[in-house]
């Protein structure tokens, strides 16, 4: 482990201390040699990497969960499930303090949480398996036309199964309306599942209002909370949600972990996607990758000191961005609603501007213009259509992501490039001179040729 004011890229330049060997010459030599073909590599090129605006597709590792993970990918290399030696030992210790980790961000027991690949498979596991389990008596399922795509996949699934799933609308502002909800409810309902903080557009709804309506009507409540964990405070105990989905890579974990939270107390009961040893209480078979659960876990340990501050911080930033970009530009509209919501998450419409040649003008910066699950797709945000968003501003919207490694300097940039292309890209653009001879374009009858 590092001491205290050592540096992770010290610890990366000579052999540490914890290590059971020396690397031998000649992979010394060979390890030179790829260090000095890549940095040729990239003087060749001449050019920077743009900056990173993304925070909502993935997170860069906090170099501290790298430190805490780095024993345990050459030292402390035992099967955590290994329960005959001390190789074993050390793993599976290291993995329960990540487990409590985790539950203490989020108000759990150590022992409802569940060391999953991540959020995807996490909620394959949350709504497939209470539905399943259930299925005897209880074959209707709900959730809403704002989740991520792998909670509405999961639920066509069912539908080819034979549940009936209802997906229901947000109103403009992303929020659920929590009467429509109520009166959705049926006695053969299972599960209830709402994202927590929606990764387009940052809007937060109101789990804790609906935990109280889910659990007074004994249904399940899942939430795919990977853009909230680490970012807002949670407590399971007080929203009453009884599953909740964790990404490791949202909150500067590393990638291919998370983690599912299942109530004991009531027992939420699931028929696990995977069979084989029983581990994680019979839910999730397969070992546990001791380095990948002591990053989240370290993660998730960092998130819960540093919380408060970051959310200042974030918040402060993404104030900055919005007001210079709204202030220089005209008929920029910020999608969902604009108090309930996390900050680190914006969306913008720039009206009279498409905004993939917004994107691609702003190739120094890295942007999406929505889910990186679906950024292949040429089709607007399904996010923003369920909101109401017209096509062609669906089509102009862009997501700028805010984190804990993001600078002023970054956000300053960003904006003086975003309203410089989108300038340009409107004196090119004829709709946006016919709006401003004060022509209405929708009193405008377009014809096919």
């Amino acid at each position: 482990m590092l001491s205290p004011g050592r540096t992770i890229s010290s610890r990366l330049l000579r052999p540490a201390s914890w290590l059971p060997f020396r690397l031998c010459p000649e992979r010394t030599a060979v390890s030179s040699m790829q260090k000095e073909l890549i940095k040729k590599h990239e003087l060749e090129k001449d050019e920077l990497r743009p900056l990173y605006m993304d925070f909502q597709a993935t997170t860069p590792m906090d170099p501290r969960v790298l430190d805490a993970m780095l024993p345990y990918q050459v030292n402390y290399y035992g099967n955590p499930h290994s329960r005959t030696h001390a190789y074993g030992w050390e793993s599976e210790t290291a993995m329960e303090t990540a487990r409590k980790q985790v539950a203490d961000l989020i108000g759990a027991d150590p022992r409802e949480i569940i060391f999953t690949s991540g959020a995807t498979e996490s909620n394959n596991m949350a709504i497939k398996g209470v539905a399943r389990f259930y299925h005897a008596k209880k074959r209707h399922v709900i959730t809403t036309q704002t989740e991520h795509k792998c909670v509405l996949d999961s639920c066509r699934i069912l539908e080819a199964e034979g549940f009936e799933v209802t997906y229901l609308p947000v109103q403009t502002n992303g929020l659920l309306d929590l009467q429509l909800l109520e009166s959705s409810i049926r006695p053969e309902t299972s599960l209830v599942s709402v994202m927590t903080v929606n990764n387009e557009i940052g809007v937060k709804q109101p789990i804790e209002e609906i935990g109280q309506i889910c659990r007074s009507k004994g249904v399940f409540l899942h939430t795919d909370a990977a853009q909230a964990v680490g970012k807002i405070p949670i407590s399971v105990s007080d929203w009453k949600v009884d599953l909740m989905s964790i990404s490791g890579h949202k909150i500067y974990g590393p990638k291919g972990v998370g983690a599912l939270y299942v109530r004991r107390r009531p027992r939420v009961r699931l028929e696990p996607l995977q069979n084989g040893g029983g581990q994680e209480r019979g839910l999730r078979s397969g070992t546990v990758p001791t380095p990948l659960a002591v990053g989240l876990g370290a993660a998730c340990s960092i998130s819960q000191k540093e919380m408060e501050y970051d959310h200042q911080r974030v918040s402060m930033l993404a104030n900055r961005l919005v007001q210079k970009i709204m202030s220089e530009i005209p008929d920029v509209i910020m999608n969902g609603d604009p108090e309930q919501r996390y900050p680190g998450c914006i969306n913008l419409s720039f009206a009279y501007v498409e905004g993939e040649s917004l994107l691609m003008a702003l190739k120094d910066v890295a942007l999406s213009s929505g889910s990186a699950c679906t950024s292949a797709s040429l089709e607007p945000s399904y996010v923003l259509r369920a909101i109401g968003a017209d096509e062609d501003l669906a089509h102009s919207s862009i997501r700028f992501g805010i984190g804990r490694f993001t600078t002023e300097q970054e956000v300053d940039y960003t904006a003086e490039k975003c309203i410089q292309h989108v300038r340009r890209l409107r004196e090119m653009s004829p709709l946006w001179e016919m709006v401003q001879e004060g022509i209405d374009l929708k009193s405008i009858k377009w014809t096919q040729h």
